[in-house]
């Protein structure tokens, strides 16, 4: 089972990019962030025609997820999070897929710092983390997936001293990202990569993507029920050279074959 992150930064203007990587990757399921489209537009008979069934949650202009699916038709479970009923952001959406509960995230970038925009962003995560621990006591595989905007340590941005007043890097981002973890779950990619420099985005400015200046934003966080079938990870770093690419490249995993279907 290959599953795969993905903030497109627009589904419709990048339409063709997400289509060609899908066509040469083949992950069986995919994380969609930032589809920057309103439910109507989002581009479902496209991804039907190459065997993905979709289920989403649009915004006009900004932010927006969605899964995909090679299994059929999706379960969803939930759309947005508890705890805040004036939170109107498409940022959550969830399923149940080939045995496996999926939470495919865009966390909120935060910046300014400081400001209302990071203090959303606090309380995102902790929204977050209560709702991990009820999937916790489900005992389920489960999966959070997704654009977290945070970088959890120093290896996972090229220049650290450039970032200590970015809210992607602030220390009450970071600490919130340990305290989920320390709720049950484990970063899949630094879980099998402990010490390597693994970037999952590259800025449009000064040729970062060039000079693989780049930040780990893109994460797999896994229940212990789901990390034993863990067995390798990586990030399609070349689709971040194409012409018209997202800022972000897409990143995957890939688990032991399941047995139940959906």
């Amino acid at each position: 089972m290959k599953i795969a992150s993905y903030n497109i930064n627009g589904v419709n203007g990048r339409l063709p990019n997400l289509l060609r990587w899908l066509a040469k990757a083949k992950p069986d399921v995919v994380c969609l962030q930032e589809l920057k489209a309103p439910d109507e537009r989002f581009p479902e008979q496209a991804l039907l025609d190459l065997g993905y069934h979709a289920i989403w949650h649009g915004q006009q202009s900004w932010n927006g997820v969605a899964i995909l699916s090679h299994y059929g038709e999706i379960r969803e479970t939930r759309r947005g999070l508890d705890g805040n009923p004036e939170d109107l952001h498409s940022r959550y959406i969830e399923a149940f897929i080939n045995g496996v509960v999926i939470g495919c995230l865009y966390l909120p970038n935060g910046n300014p710092f400081p400001g209302p925009k990071f203090d959303y962003k606090l309380d995102w995560i902790k929204r977050l983390t209560k709702h991990a621990k009820k999937l916790q006591e489900f005992n389920l595989p489960v999966a959070l997936i997704g654009d977290f905007n945070i970088m959890p340590t120093d290896l996972d941005t090229y220049k650290p001293e450039k970032y200590k007043e970015n809210a992607l890097f602030r220390p009450e981002a970071r600490k919130l990202f340990n305290v989920l973890l320390k709720e049950g779950w484990t970063d899949a990619i630094r879980k099998l990569y402990p010490d390597e420099r693994i970037y999952t985005f590259w800025d449009y400015l000064r040729n970062a993507y060039e000079r693989d200046a780049g930040l780990r934003l893109d994460h797999f966080l896994l229940n212990d029920h789901l990390l034993s079938q863990l067995q390798i990870a990586g990030v399609d770093k070349e689709v971040r050279g194409w012409e018209h690419s997202s800022d972000h490249a897409p990143v995957w995993i890939k688990l032991k074959d399941r047995v139940h279907l959906s």
